[in-house]
């Protein structure tokens, strides 16, 4: 069952893991020393910063948004809808993983944990916001980085590449309603005005942009051209990722140094409903009866998270200095370690897996 997964995989192998995806939690943390050192010694350009506002959306975290998500939304073709029905039965899963099952399962994570267990050591006023940064972490299917740990499990690149069109699509339309209702069951106030804008800057405003381009770049070079163009780009996107979490850390420095274990608090169910809905998106392939090298790709689009999108609305929605941020940033900087070691549980489990279909065909 497995052999034309292989060969269209060997086809299609690429975009390793680079030296930035590789060490991101080094530079993560690196960005918090900076942040906090620059935000100690020069607290008013960072005040200034923040400060530049238009309907409750700072403008320079607005670009550097755009910087990061627009190259990332290049990638996507959104043609590989039409190959929708291939796979039907792990793209099912996912869908049912990424929507029905990781926002809620991480509102009621973060409601266990951040208002119940480690309520006595986090600050009482940011307990909501806490919440509210992991749902807004949860809320949105990761769109970049999948193609990496796609690639690291060998998964199948078609799959891949229309599941993640998918989520993309439905994002548009689905993320301001499930976050409102997610907050609203949380008992935290829903600003709607701001979270629709932000959809509309960060979501809609970014795919029009991205395929625009994409298809100028096609109808005018080709892939060559579009892969030259996306090549330049990757510094200019890494680079906007660690100038924002510079100026959050810039901002939340006080905060961290006071009570440092909030990081680490914050981190306990993110890690949870990773390994939780990886495991769960893995073992439901399995039981359909999915390909290994379809169900490999689905488990990590099912775990992983599309921070970026959550750190800007945390910042539209909440700001600078909320603990909404800060919370999205600690997805930030447990996302590479983490999604490996899944992505090493699905290629070590390998054999587990087929097993069945072994068995399936002897009898």
């Amino acid at each position: 069952m497995s052999a034309p997964c292989e060969v269209v995989v060997r086809q299609a192998a690429g975009n390793p893991l680079g030296v930035f995806e590789r060490y991101l939690t080094l530079w993560v943390f690196l960005c918090i020393l900076a942040g906090i050192g620059l935000g100690s010694v020069l607290p008013q350009p960072f005040q200034f910063i923040g400060g530049l506002e238009l309907a409750k959306v700072n403008i320079p975290v607005a670009v550097l948004i755009w910087l990061m998500i627009i190259p990332m939304l290049l990638k996507i073709d959104f043609t590989a809808l039409a190959g929708v029905r291939e796979h039907w039965k792990g793209i099912g899963v996912t869908l049912f993983v990424n929507w029905a099952v990781k926002p809620f399962s991480m509102a009621l994570l973060a409601w266990l944990f951040i208002r119940g267990i480690f309520a006595p050591f986090l600050p009482a006023d940011q307990i909501d916001s806490y919440i509210a940064g992991l749902i807004l972490l949860a809320a949105a299917p990761c769109t970049a980085m999948v193609f990496v740990w796609s690639n690291l499990s060998n998964g199948e690149p078609h799959f891949t590449l229309t599941q993640v069109a998918l989520n993309d699509t439905i994002m548009v339309f689905a993320f301001a309603p499930l976050v409102g209702l997610l907050l609203g069951l949380s008992a935290i106030t829903v600003p709607w005005d701001t979270l629709f804008l932000s959809v509309v800057l960060y979501i809609v405003i970014p795919v029009i942009v991205s395929q625009g381009w994409r298809r100028r770049l096609l109808q005018r070079g080709g892939e060559a051209a579009l892969q030259t163009r996306l090549h330049h780009l990757q510094p200019l996107s890494l680079t906007a990722l660690l100038v924002t979490l510079v100026l959050l850390f810039g901002f939340q420095g006080e905060q961290i140094l006071r009570q440092p274990l909030i990081i680490a608090l914050l981190a306990v169910p993110i890690l949870i409903q990773v390994y939780f809905n990886s495991g769960l998106a893995y073992l439901l392939n399995r039981t359909v009866g999915e390909a290994h090298c379809v169900a490999g790709p689905s488990a990590l689009i099912g775990a992983s998270n599309f921070f970026e999108l959550a750190v800007a609305t945390a910042i539209s929605l909440f700001g600078f200095e909320s603990g909404a941020a800060l919370a999205t940033v600690v997805g930030v900087l447990i996302e590479v370690p983490v999604m490996l070691s899944v992505v090493r549980i699905v290629n070590g489990s390998k054999d587990w897996y087929e097993r069945r279909f072994a068995a399936a065909v002897k009898t």
